[in-house]
């Protein structure tokens, strides 16, 4: 597949078979995260269907820069208009001629992994240093005071080749683990007890050599790159077997093999199809055993009562919140739903110098009912929200899949 068909497809199709059926109703409006904080965005309709009809390829609205891509218009228009995809696309077309290098540099995910793995100690300290990440924003357009990753000292590569022998003796099958680059390098642990929740309960788990799914480029307009990206890594993930079911805890890059490479870059291909079709993620998988009788419910009790926030990219899948359903088979457990549409990071969205205050309006709901909740601890299934959730509560946030590793009493 030419990779210069994101581009061309976002300047041609632009999401046109559900344009006209946009009848001004406003109910995408009104579930808005970003114009309901900021004047800076003018709302979906507008900048969506609306604006689109006169585009021909250039944008008549540079606003549309402003929206986050959280899906919640889509999710909500009831006449079925893809406004969040029109929006990605014609955002691509946009800066198409005059990419910021930030947006550039901020999209190499696992480049970032790679660079800080060696020197984790030494590059954790250094983002917490005021004074560099005021220069970092002066020079880099990135916020000073922006939620960063943490650096793991051992990626989880490195944890697989060090590891003993599963406990559990596989007796179910064989899975395919994706990890995602935040899974890979910086939300290792997640990945770690996603693996061995799916070698309790008996299954074989294949983790391939794997890349990055081009979701940060995507969401930065960089369809190219991102469409290249996320047939490799398609490639990748088949290499394990051609008929087994792929596992991620990584919603958002769930997301974009299941959803967003073929909806918003038009990505058709049947190695995209082929993995879009076999993958879970890893709670949406635990509840499919469950519903069929074959997921063990001898859980420990945990007390706890904590706020659980499903991530735009999760709702965007359809799956409803498998997490949630999980959890109440867990004693002594009470998630209590956020409510919230948005935490507001969106990816890279959160990170940039004239988006954050933006991004952290939108997420304020969210914080206090953390702090309301339970300031210590949270669950949320995507990586970037949670760093986006750790930042503006203080508390602890994990995915739920943590909550399952230790009722099944494993260390």
């Amino acid at each position: 597949m030419n990779a210069s068909h994101g581009l061309e497809f976002a300047q041609t199709e632009v999401a046109r078979a559900s344009l006209d059926h946009c009848v001004k109703c406003t109910i995408c409006e009104t579930h808005c995260p970003v114009s309901a904080v900021t004047p800076k965005f003018t709302g979906p309709k507008f900048v969506g269907p609306q604006a689109e009809r006169f585009r021909h390829g250039e944008s008549v609205d540079h606003s549309l820069d402003y929206c986050s891509s959280c899906g919640a218009c889509t999710l909500a228009c009831p006449q079925g208009v893809k406004i969040a995809e029109i929006n990605g696309q014609a955002r691509a077309v946009m800066k198409a001629d005059h990419m910021p290098l930030r947006d550039q540099l901020i999209s190499q995910t696992t480049l970032m992994g790679m660079a800080m793995t060696p020197v984790a100690p030494v590059a954790n300290a250094a983002l917490s240093l005021k004074p560099l990440r005021t220069v970092i924003e002066k020079v880099m357009g990135i916020h000073r005071d922006a939620p960063m990753p943490k650096a793991n000292t051992q990626t989880i590569t490195g944890w697989l080749k060090k590891r003993q022998n599963p406990a559990t003796k596989a007796t179910r099958g064989t899975l395919v683990f994706f990890h995602g680059c935040a899974g890979g390098y910086f939300e290792v642990e997640t990945s770690k007890k996603s693996i061995e929740v799916l070698e309790h309960l008996g299954y074989e788990v294949l983790v391939p050599k794997q890349g990055c799914c081009g979701l940060a480029q995507q969401s930065n307009g960089l369809f190219d790159g991102a469409t290249d990206k996320v047939l490799k890594l398609c490639d990748d993930l088949r290499s394990a077997g051609r008929d087994l079911t792929i596992i991620s805890s990584s919603g958002s890059c769930t997301g974009m093999l299941k959803h967003e490479a073929h909806e918003i870059m038009g990505v058709d291909d049947s190695r995209l199809k082929d993995v879009g079709t076999r993958i879970r993620d890893i709670m949406e998988f635990l509840l499919e055993l469950y519903e069929a009788g074959e997921l063990p419910t001898d859980f420990k009790p945990i007390e706890l009562t904590a706020v659980y926030h499903a991530p735009c990219q999760l709702k965007s899948q359809g799956m409803g919140q498998p997490a949630m359903e999980i959890l109440k088979l867990i004693p002594g457990v009470e998630a209590v739903e956020s409510g919230a549409t948005c935490c507001g990071i969106a990816g890279t969205y959160g990170l940039k110098k004239e988006k954050y205050e933006i991004a952290q309006a939108v997420g304020k709901p969210l914080f206090d009912k953390v702090k309301e909740v339970n300031p210590e601890y949270a669950m949320c299934d995507t990586e970037t929200c949670r760093w986006q959730i750790r930042k503006g509560s203080g508390a602890q946030v994990e995915h739920p899949i943590f909550l399952v590793h230790q009722a099944y009493g494993l260390r």
